[in-house]
């Protein structure tokens, strides 16, 4: 079973928008009521914070009660994170109080001005999804710049995944978004380019301070979050289909907490930390779950200074960050495809359990 979030614009009215708008402001305005009980009292069980403000979100805020739930439910997630608050950005539902017309391509949501019915537009790949899907478990309704969106999640009864004849290695770069053990890369260079060129541009925004400037820098993010996230997509597509035709599984790096682990220069801090890495991994898993694929997570140390011929390691087996020379054997080739077929390798010993 899994859950997929399915996006779809919403087209409000003028008089529903100001109630989508009054509801995200309230529920915003409730959890990070909550979040200050929740600091003050070092409470973060959902019951427990539940008992000391449930009442008081419905009563200050005019939440229904499934609302204030969600509100509670949102605050205790947020255990571990000291600073910040919630954005009145979005507002999380259940089935109780979102349902989907799609017939009318109508999406009816519990708001703090009663029940509202709003008009949603539906791609044809969207309505794949949700005519697919076996139920549809909530949603999130999310405001956007200038526009509305729902993200429905939709569960799924995902196929058996097939015993897998060998495993496809993928090797997770910064200049090569992924290679793979067949020597395929999957390159990386426009989306680089792109997040260079926004990055020159961001200092310039910065520097000038204006309202326009800032506003500029707000777009900017925007549209480089969103060709990343298009670029992650097609990339693990094409990833998920070849493991699928060759009969394969995939296996990956675990890469949690690289960015604490990494060092280095200060040039390339600014690479890695915009490096979205665990995004293409979960699209990557949610791809494979969808199409009976197994996926793997092995252990990522030394793959990249690993001899695949004799398994000698040293780390002056890496002359320079593309090529791999082996100081022993002197077998060489590109680093990234030899660190991929080390993956593919300790997948087929080792034979880990699946998931992130």
């Amino acid at each position: 079973m899994s859950l997929l979030s399915v996006k779809c614009k919403l087209i409000p009215d003028a008089s529903t928008a100001e109630k989508l708008s009054r509801t995200v402001n309230q529920f915003a305005n409730a959890c990070n009521y909550a979040l200050q009980i929740a600091r003050r009292d070092n409470v973060w069980n959902k019951f427990a914070l539940q008992r000391a403000v449930y009442q008081e979100l419905r009563e200050r805020f005019g939440l229904t009660a499934n609302l204030a739930i969600r509100a509670i439910a949102r605050v205790g997630k947020r255990k571990g994170h000291r600073a910040g608050g919630f954005k009145a950005t979005s507002v999380d539902y259940d089935q109780r109080i979102l349902s989907v017309n799609l017939e009318k391509e109508v999406v009816s949501l519990s708001t703090v001005d009663g029940r509202v019915k709003v008009p949603m537009r539906i791609a044809g790949y969207q309505r794949h999804l949700l005519r697919t899907a076996k139920s549809i478990q909530g949603g999130q309704l999310v405001r956007g710049r200038d526009s509305w969106y729902i993200h429905l999640w939709c569960e799924y009864d995902d196929p058996p995944t097939v015993n897998p004849d060998g495993f496809l290695g993928i090797d997770l770069g910064i200049v090569n978004i992924a290679t793979d053990s067949d020597g395929e890369t999957y390159s990386g260079r426009h989306l680089n380019s792109v997040r260079h060129r926004h990055r020159r541009l961001r200092r310039k925004l910065q520097k000038k301070g204006t309202k326009s400037a800032r506003r500029l820098l707000k777009e900017l993010s925007g549209k480089e979050k969103r060709f990343a996230n298009h670029t992650n997509h097609t990339v693990s597509k094409r990833i998920v289909a070849k493991a699928q035709r060759t009969g394969r599984g995939i296996a990956l790096e675990d890469l949690r907490g690289i960015r604490e682990r990494v060092r280095l220069r200060k040039p390339q801090r600014a690479t890695l930390h915009r490096w979205a890495f665990h995004d293409l991994g979960q699209k990557l898993r949610y791809k494979a779950e969808r199409s009976g694929v197994a996926l793997v997570w092995v252990d990522p140390a030394n793959t990249s200074r690993q001899c695949p011929a004799c398994g000698h390691t040293e780390k002056a087996n890496r002359p320079t960050q593309a090529l791999f020379r082996c100081v022993v054997c002197g077998c060489s080739g590109p680093a990234d495809y030899f660190a991929a077929c080390n993956i593919a390798s300790r997948a087929a010993v080792n034979q880990p359990n699946a998931g992130v």
